[in-house]
């Protein structure tokens, strides 16, 4: 998977298509990630003890990776991730402007 933690994604399919966000979390062998504020879910949560009060939650739902494209944030567009091999170490570069991500 050439998308990480921390990278800026704009979302290409879905509800919230358009939209741009910082990954939370990506989970590899699912082939998912996370998207902070993107793909949100409600969910109902029980009260905890006596006398509180049932709530509506909003929980971020994983998008499938194939629904995200990397933002460089070298140029700032949006682009493919290639790789360069620098004495046996994996760096991931930008298509279009070359720099290293």
């Amino acid at each position: 998977m050439k998308i990480k933690k921390g990278d800026n994604v704009l979302i290409t399919a879905g509800k919230d298509k358009g939209r741009t966000g910082k990954i939370m979390r990506a989970l590899p062998k699912e082939q998912k990630v996370l998207v902070e504020g993107i793909n949100l879910k409600k969910k109902h949560v029980r009260p905890k003890k006596e006398g509180e009060k049932g709530q509506i939650v909003e929980i971020p739902a994983t998008i499938d990776v194939s629904n995200v494209e990397l933002i460089c944030p070298k140029c700032g567009k949006v682009t493919k991730v290639g790789y360069k091999i620098d004495k046996d170490i994996k760096k991931r570069v930008c298509k279009k402007c070359k720099q290293e991500i």
